[in-house]
């Protein structure tokens, strides 16, 4: 169990980095358009190659790690579904940053700029949560 926790640890830091990446290369690249798509003809900019090639993997291996510990120790604490909670929003946050990589590949003129640094806050403020989740485990009772 140790090894699949310190996967889904190691694999939960790159994606949650490259969360944090992607709105800051997105808003630099608007106005150095050309520079990002004179990539490697597989892909169509820097922006899709982090957001396809590692942040959508270590999401993955993040979340299946994160299934296993989470079937071998059997925890049902109100923190950890909290935890998840903050998960399925990154997962929302993750597809976001995806549609701003497509947007900002089609050119249509539209800033991403103000999407960048909101998203950019949720990432950081997710990750944060998540981190003290775990490791506060605060004892939270239903029902008062």
């Amino acid at each position: 169990m140790l090894g699949f926790l310190a996967l889904h640890i190691a694999a939960l830091l790159f994606w949650v980095a490259t969360l944090v990446y992607l709105p800051v290369l997105l808003a630099s690249s608007q106005n150095r358009q050309s520079q990002l798509s004179e990539s490697p003809r597989q892909y169509d900019s820097v922006a899709r190659f982090v957001f396809t090639q590692i942040a959508s993997p270590a999401a993955i291996v993040a979340i299946i790690a994160g299934t296993v510990v989470f079937a071998i120790n059997g925890t049902t604490h109100l923190w950890l579904i909290a935890k998840l909670t903050l998960v399925a929003l990154l997962v929302v946050g993750h597809t976001l940053i995806g549609l701003l990589v497509i947007r900002l590949e089609r050119n249509d003129g539209k800033s991403v700029q103000p999407w960048c640094n909101l998203l950019l806050i949720f990432f950081c403020l997710m990750a944060t949560g998540i981190i003290w989740l775990v490791l506060a485990k605060p004892a939270w009772e239903i029902g008062g």
